[in-house]
């Protein structure tokens, strides 16, 4: 029984279920993970790249033998090398970066979207993560350097100083750049910052975070962004904590500080419930972006609910339909174990949220819509999504050891990168106390 276990059990339990989406959701021959568990899914090249770090936490956690995880991993990286690269509208990226989605058997471009410069970003790390683990693998090593080398993030800034969200073949770059307001590019510049091949300049950095603008959200002086996933994303990978940039000097607070206020404001904001959603309340929380039960608008005691599908859910401004997505707490685990561990524990426990797929967790839930037909508290997506899978591996490990986030810090490219955006440990103003 879960409600037997030490926080700590219950913890190594949900990420070796966690775990196994990894394990069992890849293409026996490119070696691609899934976007997510609904049948014919392509492969998200950012589950690609949490999948390699998933990998070495199964390693140290006895969960795959380090023989088959080196097998795993080479198959991935030598289809990804291998791959083709051009302006075709089926290649499988250009340019070094990767199409969004790939077909998960061929590894062309799927759904016919976007040369995504933040979902390569993600891979990368993943690449790069997996060389500094197994650094007594050459060819490991040598695949990662070549794959990391060879993306133009010049290329990617279009002629100005900001990277842009993407490319297509059919119409160009995209018309978004990473360029105003926080969000989870922190990991995209930094790559980017440290290049050996195509570094670009620290202008566009300091162009971005120069739009980042604090706010007291009860109580708490945070650099707000609604969903939890952008206080979480390039935390898989970059330890923040002491390490400040020119904005953190100003604010008097480092990124990781800032995430751990974000957490906060979101369980207030489900104490709060300023919309009345069922199950809110200080062990229920965690808006992120997540499937939904929507599109549909409905009648429920007397008020009438619009429900999304996936989007970015975000407190205390919104979207809000009433979805909850208990991996977005787990994402947090480092930041405010004191109140995403009792959080963890009513979702397993409580909300029974851990028994209908081998893979842990559901992905998101609402107990307002009007269903049941899963679980008695409501609404349970009917997919697990590989970019819910990896952070819950990732910031239960970093929690518990540290092991990821010591891993990137060996990494001479991130180390430059960091450097590059102007990252010192040098002690800042000093900040309002928070709760």
């Amino acid at each position: 029984m879960d409600s037997q276990r030490t926080d700590g059990e219950m913890l190594d339990s949900l990420l070796a279920a966690t775990y196994l989406f990894f394990r069992d959701e890849v293409n026996a021959n490119t070696g691609l993970t899934a976007d997510k568990t609904q049948p014919h899914s392509p492969s998200s090249i950012a589950a690609v790249g949490m999948g390699l770090c998933a990998h070495i936490v199964a390693v140290e956690r006895g969960l795959i033998a380090r023989a088959r995880a080196v097998e795993r991993t080479l198959k991935v990286l030598r289809f990804l090398q291998g791959s083709h690269q051009g302006p075709e509208p089926d290649a499988s990226g250009y340019k070094g970066f990767y199409y969004h989605f790939l077909d998960m058997r061929t590894g062309r471009r799927a759904w016919n979207c976007e040369l995504s410069t933040i979902d390569t970003a993600i891979l990368m790390a993943g690449i790069l993560t997996a060389a500094a683990y197994f650094v007594n693998e050459p060819e490991i090593t040598e695949l990662a350097e070549a794959l990391y080398v060879r993306v133009d993030w010049q290329w990617a800034l279009d002629g100005a100083a900001t990277i842009t969200h993407g490319w297509k073949p059919e119409s160009g770059f995209l018309p978004h750049r990473w360029d105003t307001d926080y969000s989870e590019a922190h990991i995209l510049y930094i790559l980017a910052l440290g290049s050996p091949a195509f570094p670009i300049d620290p202008e566009g950095y300091r162009e971005w975070i120069a739009t980042f603008k604090n706010q007291a959200i009860y109580g708490y002086d945070h650099l707000y962004a609604g969903p939890l996933f952008i206080h979480q994303m390039s935390h898989q990978w970059l330890d923040f904590r002491g390490i400040y940039d020119d904005f953190n000097r100003k604010t008097g607070i480092d990124y990781f500080e800032n995430s751990r206020r974000a957490t906060h404001v979101q369980r207030q904001y489900a104490i709060e419930n300023p919309l009345r959603f069922a199950r809110y309340g200080e062990n229920n929380w965690g808006l992120t972006a997540s499937d939904g039960p929507g599109p549909a608008t409905l009648e429920i005691g007397g008020v009438q609910r619009i429900f999304y599908d996936y989007i970015a859910r975000g407190a205390p401004f919104g979207p809000d339909d009433g979805t909850i997505s208990p991996w977005a707490v787990i994402a947090s685990l480092p930041f405010a174990p004191e109140i995403v561990i009792p959080t963890t524990r009513h979702a397993i426990e409580r909300l029974d949220l851990k028994k209908h797929s081998k893979y842990g967790f559901d992905a998101s839930f609402n107990a307002t819509f009007p269903e049941r037909s899963r679980n008695p508290n409501g609404w349970i997506s009917p997919w697990i999504f590989g970019l819910n899978q990896g952070p819950i591996i990732l910031m239960i490990e970093n929690y518990q050891s540290g092991l990821i986030w010591n891993l990137v810090r060996q990494c001479p490219h991130i180390a430059k990168g960091l450097a590059r955006a102007g990252f010192t440990s040098a002690a800042p103003q000093a900040s309002d106390p928070q709760p």
